[in-house]
């Protein structure tokens, strides 16, 4: 039996956002360990992004600083990373946020949450697509893989996340559209569309239905989704093996949500 790994990203370099937490820790180590050089992207949390990366040797991992709130942050990442990696063959677009937007709310609240959210799931996250869009199409191909979110299929079951919910969906919907239009240059996009996962970003979740153990009680399989289930699945798209997958939204809820 050979001893190969089942998914070898070796000589792949792969920009991650929001790598210092959650999902996007999982998926830098996830990808690290298949032997994939791992930008790790953070916003203020620099030690978690450290953490994600601390297996890997010094010339298989850089990390790098950009907040996401500003506009054009991204756009100007991703030229400060081809600055050092002449070629990047995926990019994660994971960075996000879950900001509360109740309606019956203030209006000030209202605005906001919304300006925050759609900026740093939406708007940046389009921006970097964008760039690595250009970049891939230019050098032969590359992916896309877009964390979205079971509430952009459905609406979200909690009143006050609508911000988080619309900018989900139409991350999925920007990243559809790169697939449809882009397969001729090589460019693979895909949707991952996870449940509730065991980050910190549950909390609310948690919170809204009665604890961990009510949450746990409406799920399926009577847990969240392990994140390293997530990273698994970011890294085998990463590797390309099922290129037809292209334009797919991958649902990993444990059966919660089934289609």
């Amino acid at each position: 039996m050979s001893d190969a790994p089942l998914i070898d990203l070796t000589g792949k370099t792969i920009l991650v956002t929001g790598a210092s937490r959650g999902i996007g820790a999982a998926a830098a180590k996830a990808l690290g360990a298949a032997g994939a050089t791992v930008i790790a992207h953070y916003g203020s949390y620099r030690e978690g992004a450290e953490e994600a990366v601390a297996a890997l040797p010094e010339g298989r991992k850089l990390l790098v600083q950009a907040n996401l709130e500003q506009a054009g942050a991204a756009r100007a990442l991703w030229r400060h990373v081809v600055a050092d990696y002449a070629r990047i063959d995926v990019v994660v677009v994971n960075a996000g946020i879950s900001v509360e937007t109740p309606f019956e709310g203030t209006d000030e609240q209202w605005d906001e949450g919304w300006e925050r959210t759609l900026r740093i799931n939406l708007l940046e996250s389009a921006s970097l697509i964008r760039e690595a869009v250009a970049h891939f199409s230019a050098n032969g191909g590359g992916a896309v893989i877009s964390l979205s979110s079971w509430a952009a299929q459905q609406g979200s079951a909690i009143a006050s996340l609508s911000a988080y919910a619309a900018s989900k969906a139409a991350l999925k919907a920007v990243t559809q559209t790169v697939a449809r239009n882009y397969a001729k240059d090589g460019v693979l996009a895909y949707v991952v569309a996870p449940g509730i996962v065991g980050t910190r970003m549950s909390e609310i979740s948690a919170v809204s239905r009665g604890g961990i153990d009510k949450l746990n009680a409406v799920l399926t399989l009577g847990e969240m989704v392990p994140a390293q289930e997530l990273g698994t699945l970011i890294a085998f798209l990463a590797s390309g093996t099922c290129r037809h997958l292209t334009g797919a939204t991958i649902d990993v809820s444990g059966a919660t949500y089934v289609r």
